[in-house]
């Protein structure tokens, strides 16, 4: 009996790396490559159709853009605006969909180029191909128009340059990089006019994220640190191991980390960092995952989360889920407020999960999670795109649980007058 798999969304012709939902369109949009090596494995960009019909998820690849030797590592979304690491820079593109009649095929571009025939994926099995390798063309969907809008040098390593993380800022008005060279650089949006950049640490950068009223960059790198700056002056440096004796300095160093609201607590800010071991032994020790106070930057709460070593975080629009995916391949969900795993599937994809994101909580999305309480997708090193839906959980009324309570009180009092007559 094989293993336990998430249900299979898209199988892309290459490694994918990152994957992102456009809230207002309900698009998915996932990319990858094998590089600049000549292996011919292909570079590229693809855009999906996520449709729910019967209760059932399937994907409809609208559109293939071809990024010719550049895989994009990491992405983030503005709108129609994608900003994607690739190499050395950060490129911006835009995307439009047009009817199918409108769109129009842009020439290519020593080798790169768009490719707009949409092509249904179903899910596993749907199809009887085992994920849907074998397309089916749909002439009258809606097609889409990629084009380039602008680069910026985001990483001055001399040797393998790499931008490691993109995020735009809440206000879409900032686009913050880190790269391996382990410098942060703030552009303004979208004037691309560099806002201030800063070397955050020595060692190449593994995430950023920024507070939602702009004022904190928090910055994760592979020299053990997790830094808070304030601009480009640092505010404090994180120390989430503090209360925790049996943990040495440099046991374990910082992978991801991502702020977060609070549902219903407008005025609640939480920061979610993970650390993972440094060294890797026969019998690893456990990941960590840290909830912090996103104003005052004080740990909450900690938590293990497995032996598997984390290699990213997503955190759900709502702040209620975090998404937790392994160089294993497993992939769980976790709710944020007290750190406890609500799913998991071991070695889901078997090799690096590379990215996650959730469902947005926008109308659009709303429609397609169907009877289920969250939807997070994820990729990986092995080309696929899985979808994993966790269901409603079943609750009961306040007034029915009252009920019930009533009546066993009830039934108490008559058995206790039935034994010991002259009770009441």
């Amino acid at each position: 009996m094989g293993k336990r798999r998430a249900p299979e969304l898209y199988r892309a012709p290459f490694p994918l790396y990152t994957v992102r939902i456009e809230p207002k369109t309900g698009l998915i949009i996932t990319a990858g490559g094998g590089g600049a090596s000549k292996t011919g494995i292909k570079n590229g960009m693809h855009f999906l159709s996520l449709e729910l019909v019967g209760g059932v998820h399937s994907a409809t690849l609208l559109h293939t853009h071809e990024t010719d030797t550049r895989a994009t590592m990491c992405m983030s979304l503005a709108g129609d605006v994608i900003a994607a690491g690739q190499d050395a820079n950060c490129t911006l593109m835009r995307f439009s969909q047009q009817a199918a009649k409108q769109a129009k095929k842009p020439a290519a571009k020593d080798g790169a180029g768009d490719k707009g025939a949409a092509r249904k994926r179903g899910r596993k099995g749907q199809n009887g191909d085992g994920g849907g390798d074998v397309a089916q063309m749909k002439e009258d969907s809606p097609q889409l128009v990629v084009e380039d809008v602008g680069a910026v040098q985001a990483d001055l390593s001399p040797q393998d340059p790499c931008v490691k993380c993109v995020r735009f800022s809440g206000d879409l008005k900032l686009l913050l990089s880190g790269g391996a060279d382990g410098y942060v650089r703030v552009w303004e949006f979208p004037s691309l006019k560099e806002k201030f950049s800063f070397r955050a640490h020595k060692d190449e950068l593994e995430d950023i994220d920024i507070s939602p009223d702009n004022k904190h960059i928090v910055t994760v790198g592979r020299d053990f640190e997790c830094s808070v700056w304030s601009g480009d002056q640092l505010a404090v440096g994180l120390c989430w191991h503090e209360n925790m004796p049996q943990i040495t300095e440099k046991m374990y160093r910082y992978k991801s980390c991502r702020f977060a609201k609070v549902e219903d607590k407008k005025d609640t800010l939480r920061l979610y960092t993970v650390q993972i071991p440094h060294k890797r032994d026969r019998k690893p020790p456990p990941c960590y995952i840290t909830k912090w106070d996103g104003w005052a930057f004080l740990p909450l709460l900690t938590k293990p989360c497995g032996n598997e070593v984390i290699s990213c975080l997503a955190a759900s629009d709502s702040g209620t889920f975090l998404g937790l995916g392994t160089v294993t391949g497993s992939v769980a969900v976790y709710i944020a407020f007290s750190l406890q795993k609500l799913y998991y599937i071991q070695e889901t994809h078997g090799i690096v999960v590379t990215d996650l994101t959730f469902l947005p909580d926008a109308p659009k999305s709303k429609a397609l999670k169907g009877n289920n309480e969250v939807v997070m997708l994820s990729v990986a090193v092995d080309s696929r795109c899985q979808m994993h839906a966790v269901s409603n959980r079943r609750s009961f009324p306040l007034w029915l649980v009252l009920f019930f309570c009533g009546l066993m009180v009830v039934g108490v009092i008559l058995l206790l007058q039935s034994l010991f007559p002259g009770f009441i």
